[in-house]
């Protein structure tokens, strides 16, 4: 299975990449990424299904739900270090508007 290469998963990767040894939870992680939660778990999904990432349970307080944690495995520290540096360079690609269609006319 090949893994989708998108904007968000993108986005979710440079969010392990700030801190690459800390294990993060869907809902900060949703937070610092704007993603919300039926865009952010698919992606999280996809990378634990690829090997990319590892998951574990959080034991909890009594009275508190258990939380899933995520954390890029070594395979993925490299893939995402490579799809974020991909990403920064299409990104710092070409200009939005370079100005060489604009005319003057009309002004």
């Amino acid at each position: 299975m090949k893994m989708r290469r998108s904007p968000q998963t993108s986005l979710v990767l440079a969010e392990f990449l700030e801190d690459e040894k800390l294990w993060r939870y869907g809902y900060d992680l949703s937070r610092n990424t704007g993603l919300k939660s039926g865009t952010l778990y698919p992606i999280l999904m996809r990378l634990a299904e690829h090997r990319l990432l590892k998951t574990s349970w959080e034991t909890a307080e009594t009275g508190r739900p258990p939380r899933h944690m995520y954390k890029l495995t070594e395979d993925g520290l490299r893939y995402a270090r490579e799809i974020v540096s991909e990403a920064a360079t299409e990104a710092a690609g070409e200009p939005a508007f370079d100005g060489a269609a604009f005319s003057g006319v009309g002004l």
